[in-house]
């Protein structure tokens, strides 16, 4: 292990220097950066963008990104961009040449459906790796996101669609289109000034849905997937004179509700009701310490407005991944992002105040500061929570630091967390990563994270190897022809980060891709097509034999109509030392397994107002059979009713053993916005592997940014009385919880 372990230092060494040398000449942006307007007259934020202000201030260019790149939009576009010592403004007038074809349904905030929409993207720091999204459709909704890790990763690990901030919007239709204006405080937009000159990235977007067509400032080519959104490919901005102006938010809540749950008797076979009523209250604070370095302090933190999480049908031996959703931990969330390989984290806020099982532990303060402090990006986090039955209290804490280094997309960084509690217990781990752009779009990343607990010091055998992580990975970060992608992570047999999240350990996993793709021109109905193909293996190291072991290849498409699909076959080896049990019917016996499969995925486009996602996955299951389905339907029926839907179906078949495994999981989301302050959420959901039905509403009035009450309903209902032997309660859990807040800006 020792010799291991100082080959794969060596190696990393020896690539840090490859890295060095190759950077010299690594390109950077060309573009030279474009100084916006400064205004200094008033803005009213109506939409119309006809004040004196705008007069000066020239429309940028837009160029057509989709269905077909490099042409002029189809519908006259103009977009604008201006600032003052408060704000920065963004102008969009749509010009539409069809009334009647102008999408505005969705009156949610930080809902995205089938409509038209003006969006901005501002790289605050203009680190080539995160940015903010600002979108508004002709209804007037807001939406921000946050985008990390330029656009790269697995599905939906780049997005963060739970970050909020402070902003506004002005919006009005007309016979001739729709016009926006979005008003973003200074405040609100964490940045680095040198001696008064700011620099920024910017892109601007005019998505018209019915056409699938998206418009966009600068010219970005779609070279690869999401390219649009990668803030890599921003135009560089100037602001100038621009002084900091750092608010003091403070967010007091009153919460008062009733809770009925079901517990079984100790003395008897039977469940008895308990009743519960809660009166409490807390505080958020967030304060900005510098112009780019903001801290967030709570007090008896509580999150009863989070929606709850989508059940889950679990038919592997690893433990499930849920995301967080709570807010307080949203902010630049993605700094905090350490994974060392699939789902797995060194840092996952949700282990701060929620159970394995998704039960809720009272948070009793905590702070977290995000921002830039000169080159370093950071991030901190403390929280402390109070004891739950044998969980004792706990502190939980992280530091991560990152920073940019031989040229403007690569950085290296590295992360501490720790989690100790009352009954003396700890777990602390750390880890250090870089990103590294060596030339073109071929990009190295790797990382390495350790952890130390307080079982340790016990075990004569321990040593940092057996309680280690190695990630890395060499890619081309391009769609268009030839692709790679090689990977590989070495797990120890001690690795155990208590505030991240793993899947595996004890492993060395090796994988590669490689892949074609091609945009086949004008006249093709798609507007790319890639043929991949790849696998991957995952080898334990106690003795060196495959445990698991996936390959095979995989076409992807997406056509200028919106939709997009995918097809592919694959190989499947599986060893296992240990059954595991899908459900008390059906188990997996110990042995190795050869079978095949397959899946079909396609999403119909955005431009109707009824679109559907549909996966299908078939073959070999171990020593039999499976079939899966999962059908995802949206219907905007109306502005005021909106539809989402969920439906899994699997069935597992063993003949050989004469054992079966069906499942059905079923969500449906009820939106009924009343209007863009005033709505209703319902969320139903149907699980047959745990005999759940479940119901989560919230009512929410948002007064203003900030100002918001909430009435919030949930119940869980028992669907199978009998499935443990004795007679279970029909109704489980029910509660309901009020809630309100109010923000001071002092």
């Amino acid at each position: 292990m020792k010799v291991y372990i100082e080959v794969l230092v060596k190696w990393v060494g020896w690539l840090l220097v490859f890295v060095f040398v190759i950077n010299q000449t690594a390109s950077a942006q060309t573009e030279e950066p474009f100084h916006i307007t400064r205004i200094n007259q008033p803005i009213t934020l109506d939409g119309f963008s006809d004040e004196a202000a705008w007069q000066n201030v020239d429309p940028l260019p837009m160029t057509m990104y989709q269905p077909t790149f490099g042409g002029s939009p189809s519908e006259k576009t103009e977009v604008r961009v201006a600032y003052d010592d408060t704000y920065m403004y963004f102008s969009m007038r749509a010009y539409d040449s069809n009334h009647g074809g102008i999408r505005g349904n969705i009156l949610f905030r930080d809902r995205f459906g089938s409509d038209d929409y003006f969006e901005v993207m501002i790289d605050t720091f203009n680190d080539n790796e995160n940015s903010l999204v600002f979108t508004t459709n002709p209804a007037g909704i807001r939406r921000d996101v946050a985008i990390t890790q330029d656009g790269v990763g697995e599905a939906g690990s780049w997005v963060n669609a739970d970050y909020n901030t402070f902003w506004d919007v002005g919006v009005e239709v007309t016979d001739k289109g729709w016009f926006a204006e979005t008003r973003v405080p200074l405040s609100s937009l964490r940045f680095q000034d040198k001696e008064g000159r700011v620099e920024m990235g910017l892109s601007l977007h005019r998505i018209i849905v019915r056409k699938s067509e998206r418009a966009v400032y600068p010219a970005i080519e779609p070279s690869t997937d999401f390219a649009y959104l990668k803030p890599s490919r921003m135009q560089t901005i100037v602001l100038e004179g621009v002084e900091s102006q750092r608010p003091v938010y403070v967010r007091p809540y009153v919460l008062g509700g009733l809770e009925r749950a079901a517990v079984s008797e100790e003395s008897s076979d039977g469940y008895r009701h308990i009743h519960d009523q809660t009166a409490d209250f807390g505080l958020d604070v967030k304060y900005g310490l510098t112009s780019n370095l903001t801290m967030d302090l709570t007090l008896n933190t509580d999150f009863a407005q989070v929606e709850v999480d989508d059940q889950q049908v679990n038919l592997t031996r690893f433990s499930l991944f849920f995301p967080e959703k709570r807010q307080f931990f949203q902010e630049r969330a993605g700094l905090f992002e350490f994974r060392t390989g699939g789902l797995s984290h060194l840092f996952h806020s949700r282990r701060i105040g929620l159970t394995d099982d998704g039960e809720m532990v009272r948070i009793l303060g905590g702070a977290r500061i995000v921002g830039r402090a000169g080159d370093w990006d950071v991030g901190f986090v403390n929280m402390q929570t109070e004891k739950m039955g044998d969980l004792p209290s706990e502190n939980f804490g992280a530091l991560r630091l990152k920073r940019q280094i031989f040229n403007p997309y690569s950085y290296a960084g590295g992360m501490m967390t720790s989690r100790i509690g009352a009954d003396g217990n700890y777990n602390l781990a750390y880890g250090v990563d870089g990103t590294f752009r060596l030339y073109g779009d071929d990009y190295l990343t790797v990382r390495w994270a350790h952890t130390l607990d307080d079982r340790e010091q016990f075990d004569a055998d321990w040593s940092p190897g057996k309680s280690g992580r190695f990630f890395g990975v060499f890619e081309k970060r391009l769609r268009d022809g030839f692709g790679y992608r090689t990977g590989v992570i070495w797990s120890g047999e001690d690795y155990s980060p208590q505030l991240g999240f793993v899947q595996r350990s004890d492993f060395t996993q090796l994988s590669q891709d490689f892949s074609y793709s091609w945009r086949p021109g004008d006249d093709s109905s798609l507007i790319y097509h890639t043929f991949l193909i790849g696998g991957e293996s995952f080898i334990r190291n106690i003795d060196g034999t495959i445990e698991t072991f996936e390959a095979g290849p995989e076409w992807s498409f997406l056509l200028k109509s919106g939709g997009r699909g995918s097809i592919g076959a694959n190989l499947v080896y599986e060893d296992l030392l240990v059954p595991f049990t899908l459900d008390q019917d059906a188990f997996i016996p110990a042995g190795d397994y050869t079978f095949y499969r397959g899946v079909i995925d396609y999403t119909m486009s955005r431009s109707g107002l009824f679109r559907l996602g549909t996966n299908l996955e078939a073959g070999g299951f171990y020593d039999g059979y499976s079939f899966s389905i999962s059908l995802q339907p949206t219907w905007n029926i109306s502005p005021h009713l909106e539809l989402q839907g969920t439906y899994g179906f699997d069935h597992v078949e063993f003949p050989d053993r004469n054992q079966a495994f069906n499942s059905h999981l079923a969500r449906l989301r009820v939106g009924v916005p009343f209007n863009t302050e005033v709505s209703t959420n319902i969320f139903l959901q149907y699980n047959s592997t745990i005999d759940s039905f479940s119901t989560n509403a919230r009512f929410r009035y948002n007064f203003s940014e900030g100002h918001d009450l909430w009435i919030v309903y949930n119940e869980n209902m028992n669907t199978n009385l009998n499935r443990l032997g004795q007679m279970l309660p029909r109704n489980q859990y029910r509660s309901v919880m009020v809630k309100y807040t109010y923000t001071f800006i002092l």
